[in-house]
Order: structure tokens, then C-alpha cells, then sequence
């Protein structure tokens, strides 16, 4: 009999699954390949010391987060990949105008109150620069009135990375199938499996890892996942041959942000849809808001090469925190899902406690703050 089935294979859910797989679990991935799945999407900015929306639980979580990211890269070498995009190149965020000081001043409050005990050394908290300072850094930048500057923020290629875990997760042994988990098999309190098209599938535990589709299983297990898709468009642009790949992550006040890469390619993103549904369309306005603020930040990308748009339905809980526990009531059935716009940030750590917890171990963080069952 397999040890767990993991439901959803975006990065949270092979994350899962390989991190079982390290630990001697008998695993499978059930993953349909849903349009829109977040982590196809993402552009992978690792830099909680610069987030300033999201609550002081989620920092705390998102710094271990990123902390795991050097165990997971050493993991992945020893099972022999190396492509994930990573670089540390730092963040600049941009108060453009008059108008967002106030919110440029909110930002550094709330970021000088963060829980200092949880910055390590290789994780300064921003500080402010001059304008022309940070237009050393990022050359297309044009007018701005104030800059903090997040010197140790890394990013990291969702794609990339994603699919070295998976890779990873297939050499220890996880299987993978690409099927459509109809419901989840129960008796009594007691999960038993999955049924698919296919038939039956027993197992000592579940893991509900579906992201943004992770609500569907809710009713089977008599459980609300309190989950709904949050459409995230972003756009990728060429910026001729410009010299791109050490340029900072740009950020403001807007919900957009701009993340260089090499050979001149630019992720400009996003878009915050809540209440878009299932629904992964380019839209005219999601365009028009994304590159309307790329360009005011950065004049001379009205003249890059739009290349490729892609959109990702997050999985956004009512708090901003993900939904990582055991599901009450419900023996051997676990849920990771709810990890909003910072999937790819948190997504590998949690899928590590996500694993710890189903194999009967005990997690090596407090969970308490992302119980299923915190929402009434």
C-alpha cells in the first residue's frame, strides 16, 4: 500500500511529495494539468524582508521559507539538478510620486517593526537610497521620489525550480499520473485513498495540495477549504541585449513589480483579481495595468518586445496565510494549499511540514498559526 497521495502537482504538491519521498514514503502525485496553475505563472521574488503587505505570521514563516531554499538547492544537487534560476540581485522599492510617500512611509514603519530576531545575516532589512543610487542599479528607472533598497532579495525561476522537483521527486521514487482525483475515499473518519477515472487507489494518507482547486475536496471531507482563485496576469517583455541578468527586483505600491532575468528578458507582473473564478484569460485590463505602471517606472520599456503573457490562479485564504494542517475529524487527510501571490516563496518549506506532519512526525515549526480549521 502506498504511504500518501499527494493531489495537486504545482511546486507545493511535488515539493510534498519529494520531501516523503526523502523520508523513506511510498508516494504518488495525482496532478490533472489545470490551465492557470499558479506556480506556471509565478516570477519567484524571495524578499520578506521587503514585503510590507502581508501579516508579521507570514514573515516569520517566509523567512524560514527562504532559509530552506539553500537545503532544497543542496537536495537537489545531490540528485543531480541545478537549473532553477536562482541569484540574489536585491529589491528597489519605488515611491514614483507625491501621492505614495504617505504609503511609502507606511511601508517603512511597518517594515522597521518586523520580528527582528528572525533576520539572519544574510537577510538585511531595506534601507533607503538616493534616486540616482538606485538607478545605478536598475539603469531604465525614471522619475521616483524615494527608494528603500533590499540588498539580499533573491528571485528564483518557478518554472525552473518547479520542474527540478518534480524530476527530483520521480529519481526517489515518487510516481506521478496525470489524472483527475474524482473524490476522496473515506470510511467513517478514516481517509482510504482515491478514486479516479481509473479505479481505486488505497492509501495510509491524503494530501490535498490543489492550490486554487484545493475547495472541491471540501464537501468529501465535510470540511470547508476556505480557498478561492486570485487571477495573477504577467507579462514577460525583451529589452534588446541589454546586460539584464544582475539588475534589482523593482516593487511599489501598486501591487506590480518588475523582475529582471538575462539576455534583456523582464517579468513585468501583476495583477490581484480577487473573486476573478477559474478563469486564466489575458485580459485588456490586467495589459493595460501592468505595462501602464511598467512604463511609468521605466519609460523606456514602451519600446521592449512583448514576447509572452502568462496567469495564475492563487489560492488565496481569508488571512493571507497558507492552510497547512491535518483536516479535523478526518484521520490520514492533510491540506497545503492557500498560499496566495507567495507560492513559490513559501511553497517548498511548506511542503516539507506539510510531509513531516503526514508521515506521523513531528514538524520542525509551530503549525498553530495555519490550522485548517482557524476560519469561522
Amino acid at each position: 500500500m502506498l504511504d500518501l497521495i499527494v493531489v495537486g502537482g504545482g511546486i507545493v504538491g511535488f515539493a510534498t511529495a519529494y520531501q516523503a519521498a526523502r523520508m523513506g514514503a511510498k508516494t504518488l502525485v495525482f496532478d490533472r494539468g489545470d490551465l492557470g496553475r499558479a506556480t506556471d505563472a509565478g516570477a519567484g521574488v524571495l524578499s520578506p524582508q521587503a514585503n510590507h503587505r502581508d501579516p508579521d505570521e507570514w514573515f516569520k514563516i517566509a523567512v524560514e521559507a527562504v532559509a530552506h531554499y539553500d537545503d532544497l538547492f543542496r537536495m537537489l544537487r545531490e540528485d543531480g539538478e541545478t537549473q532553477t534560476g536562482y541569484a540574489r540581485c536585491g529589491e528597489l522599492i519605488l515611491a514614483l510620486d507625491d501621492a505614495e510617500i504617505a504609503e511609502f512611509e507606511s511601508a517603512k514603519r511597518i517594515l522597521e517593526k518586523r520580528p527582528r530576531d528572525r533576520i539572519s545575516s544574510a537577510m538585511e532589512m531595506p534601507r533607503e537610497i538616493s534616486v540616482a543610487e538606485a538607478r545605478k542599479l536598475f539603469p531604465l528607472l525614471g522619475e521616483a521620489k524615494r527608494v528603500l533598497y533590499a540588498q539580499n532579495a533573491a528571485r528564483v525561476d518557478g518554472k525552473l525550480v518547479a520542474t527540478a522537483i518534480e524530476r527530483a521527486a520521480k529519481l526517489r521514487g515518487v510516481e506521478a499520473r496525470a489524472e483527475s482525483v474524482e473524490r476522496v475515499l473515506r470510511e467513517e473518519s478514516r481517509v482510504l485513498g482515491v478514486a479516479t477515472a481509473s479505479g481505486e487507489v488505497r492509501a495510509r494518507g491524503v494530501i490535498i495540495a490543489g492550490g486554487a482547486w484545493s475547495r472541491a475536496f471540501g464537501q468529501q471531507l465535510g470540511f470547508n477549504i476556505a480557498v478561492e482563485p486570485q487571477r495573477g496576469q504577467i507579462f514577460h517583455v525583451r529589452y534588446g541585449d541589454a546586460n539584464t541578468g544582475n539588475w534589482p527586483v523593482v516593487s511599489g505600491f501598486r501591487g506590480t513589480y518588475m523582475v529582471p532575468w538575462p539576455e534583456g528578458r523582464i517579468a513585468l507582473g501583476t495583477t490581484r483579481e480577487t473573486g476573478s473564478g477559474f478563469d486564466p484569460r489575458v485580459t485588456v485590463g490586467g495589459l493595460q495595468h501592468v505595462l501602464g505602471h511598467a512604463t511609468q517606472v521605466a519609460p523606456a520599456l514602451a519600446n521592449a518586445t512583448l514576447i509572452e503573457s502568462r496567469v495564475g490562479l492563487r489560492p488565496l485564504s481569508p488571512d493571507l496565510l497558507p492552510i497547512l494542517g491535518a483536516v479535523p475529524k478526518v484521520e490520514g487527510a492533510f491540506l497545503v494549499t492557500g498560499h496566495g501571490p507567495t507560492g513559490l516563496t513559501l511553497g517548498p518549506y511548506t511542503g516539507l511540514l506539510a510531509a513531516q506532519l503526514a508521515l506521523g512526525r513531528t514538524p520542525e515549526r509551530d503549525l498553530a498559526p495555519f490550522r485548517p480549521n482557524r476560519f469561522k
